[in-house]
């Protein structure tokens, strides 16, 4: 029996026992368990045993390991070092709370809750952009929400740090972000930087505020393509209760070109927490759903008159046969 096989409740991992499993991605596994030196709770990630038969996702997942173990703040999660171990595995700190994704499969986010979350996680982007990281993979998966609507970033997998050795990229290119919630420029196959993860924040927000995601397809390809192709249904026909200054801000953090998105997390933040202040463009977005919008009632009348011509033609013929 492998050790792998050993990792139930009960199981004893160095100081640590387990308590359950707790999730399971393509790369690690994620347990509950206590610190028996202290009797404190902490998560596990284990990876699995062809990870680390693999160099180039190993080298990922020790990454993620340096990564979490120099970022300190309140909004992401903590990695704990400083300890030997038997084998390779991170020690995190346990946090209370649901997924973001769970809060949303229950239907969409009050304007004001929104914009609190969003809020949160814009200052925990900010800290870790100050400090050379960028997440490359937002997503509702990717957030903590406690009781009091405080959240922590998790899971830096596919996080890229200015300060490290660049890692090989071509195995990682199908990996980078999420269709949903990936950037116009990792669609393209770049690396991504900050507004990286502005535009996914972007995408985020729509998701909070209309229950529905900006872009979408019948495949994860087709989602991906959309969004280099076509602009979203604007937010305030989703939901009207949307401000013009909300939408405003929802189209800054989703520019198609990075160059005209939010360049820092601390902007976006300030937008939201000011709409007030916040100035509303004549948008193409919107120009050209009227126009979207134009030629389909055009399509829809027209359809429907073709559709009537039988049902005329019957009326007529019906007249003259009552009538002889």
């Amino acid at each position: 029996m492998s050790f792998y096989d050993t990792l139930e409740a009960g199981a004893q991992l160095d100081s640590y026992r387990i308590d359950a499993s707790v999730a399971r991605s393509g790369m690690a596994s994620i347990f509950k368990a206590t610190d028996l030196r202290d009797n404190r709770t902490v998560a596990l990630k284990i990876p699995h045993p062809d990870l680390e038969a693999d160099p180039i996702l190993f080298d990922r997942f020790k990454r993620e390991a340096d990564i979490g173990q120099k970022l300190n703040h309140p909004g992401v999660m903590r990695v704990y070092d400083g300890e030997e171990r038997s084998r390779i595995y991170m020690v995190m700190e346990w946090c209370e709370g649901r997924l973001l994704r769970k809060i949303l499969d229950e239907g969409r986010i009050s304007r004001d809750r929104a914009i609190r979350i969003a809020a949160e996680v814009l200052g925990a982007l900010e800290y870790i952009h100050v400090n050379g990281v960028t997440h490359r993979d937002l997503k509702p998966e990717n957030i903590m929400v406690d009781g009091h609507d405080g959240i922590k970033l998790i899971d830096f997998g596919i996080a890229g740090d200015a300060a490290a050795r660049r890692l090989t990229y071509a195995n990682f290119t199908a990996t980078l972000g999420t269709p949903n919630y990936i950037s116009p420029e990792q669609v393209k196959g770049r690396r991504g930087d900050n507004r990286t993860d502005i535009y996914s924040m972007g995408v985020i927000l729509y998701e909070m505020l209309t229950g529905k995601l900006p872009f979408s397809g019948p495949s994860p390809m087709a989602a991906m393509n959309e969004r280099l192709l076509n602009h979203p249904v604007p937010p305030r026909v989703a939901d009207s209760s949307i401000s013009p200054q909300l939408q405003e801000v929802i189209y800054r953090a989703l520019e198609r070109d990075p160059r005209n998105r939010y360049a820092t997390a601390h902007e976006f933040r300030h937008d939201l927490e000011h709409l007030d202040q916040v100035g509303v463009e004549d948008r193409i977005e919107l120009r050209d759903w009227q126009k979207r919008k134009s030629q389909l009632s055009r399509k829809i009348l027209y359809y429907s008159g073709l559709a009537l011509i039988p049902v005329v033609i019957l009326f007529i013929m019906f007249l003259i046969a009552h009538h002889r």
